[in-house]
């Protein structure tokens, strides 16, 4: 008898975090699950691992059908755990989120949720990240559990690419207010970053605010801004193959 994929579930906000949770019963609806998450908001943590120091991890349930753990390391850490020590199989599928903030255009680089999707992909597992452009922790996601259902089951029939993550961020919207979905490229923005000086002139916090540098409508950043939820493929050879092509001839 053929089982249930088993789906493995990450993310960068926190074991307990309410994006998680919610991601948690959809999935249990759809296979097996297995949630490896940090014990600790990780945030901006990017492709972060831990390295030559010692990692806990600490079982909360295990039973046939689903499987939790806190883990003390990264997002990253989180998935070289899951799947190199406690899972026995590899996963049909890899979902980092649902996190609370947005992760699109160049945000995409910081985020740990978007790089814990990333490194399922790099070890062959088809993988997605998903965000919620909403911050807060109270925000309710309930209207996206049939869409998000039909998404997950729809990847886990037909797959991804192989070397190839998709990063979804949701506008912040009820899903009766969606528009559509769109496949888009990242559009061009930065981080306007603002330094705060503590009274110790050797403490600092870095803080600071997103801008769009481009509004073109095959960009996320003006879908998720004209209420489309926003799907952007990302690879994990990043090398410019056209730089490549253009300077062939460059000698020294």
């Amino acid at each position: 008898m053929k089982k249930d994929p088993l789906i493995l579930l990450v993310n960068d906000d926190g074991i307990f975090s309410p994006g998680l949770r919610f991601l948690i019963q959809i999935c249990k609806n759809i296979g097996r699950v297995c949630v490896v998450a940090p014990d600790k908001e990780q945030s901006g943590r990017s492709h972060a691992i831990t390295v030559d120091q010692q990692i806990s991890f600490k079982k909360i349930e295990s039973s046939e059908l689903y499987s939790e753990y806190s883990c003390s390391g990264t997002p990253v850490d989180c998935v070289k755990l899951a799947i190199n020590k406690l899972l026995n199989e590899r996963p049909a599928l890899c979902i980092s989120g649902i996190n609370h903030g947005a992760n699109y255009s160049i945000s995409t680089l910081y985020s740990a949720t978007v790089h814990a999707a990333m490194e399922g992909t790099i070890e062959g597992i088809p993988s997605i990240a998903i965000s919620h452009l909403n911050y807060s922790n109270k925000i309710d996601m309930s209207s996206y559990d049939k869409f998000l259902s039909l998404f997950i089951k729809n990847i886990l029939e037909n797959n991804i690419d192989r070397g190839v993550t998709l990063n979804m961020n949701i506008p912040n919207l009820s899903y009766e207010d969606i528009k559509g979905l769109r496949v888009c490229r990242q559009g061009k923005g930065k981080w306007i970053e603002k330094i705060i000086s503590k009274d110790n002139a050797q403490e600092c916090i870095i803080t600071g605010h997103f801008e769009a540098e481009e509004y073109e409508d095959d960009t996320d950043i003006w879908a998720l801004e004209n209420s489309f939820i926003s799907v952007v493929p990302i690879k994990n050879d990043m090398t410019d193959y056209e730089y490549i092509e253009n300077n062939k001839s460059i000698e020294l």
